[in-house]
């Protein structure tokens, strides 16, 4: 009944811009969340913009491989 690949995936969106930064004393650490995306619908790398606490601003967050 249950296949072995499931159609929602559950993925990790990353702060682009504290990764391009890095870890310092302006920026202490790397915004992420974890959200859920359709494996059909959306095939490609999913991008949506989210708040970053670090930057304090809404920033790009992408998807990053597990």
């Amino acid at each position: 009944m249950a296949k072995g690949k499931d159609v929602r995936v559950r993925v990790i969106l990353e702060c682009t811009s504290c990764v391009r930064n890095g870890v310092t004393k302006e920026f202490p650490g790397i915004s992420r969340y974890i959200t859920q995306k359709n494996r059909h619908n959306t095939p490609s790398r999913l991008e949506l913009k989210k708040f970053c606490r670090y930057c304090k601003k809404h920033t790009i967050h992408g998807e990053v491989k597990k």
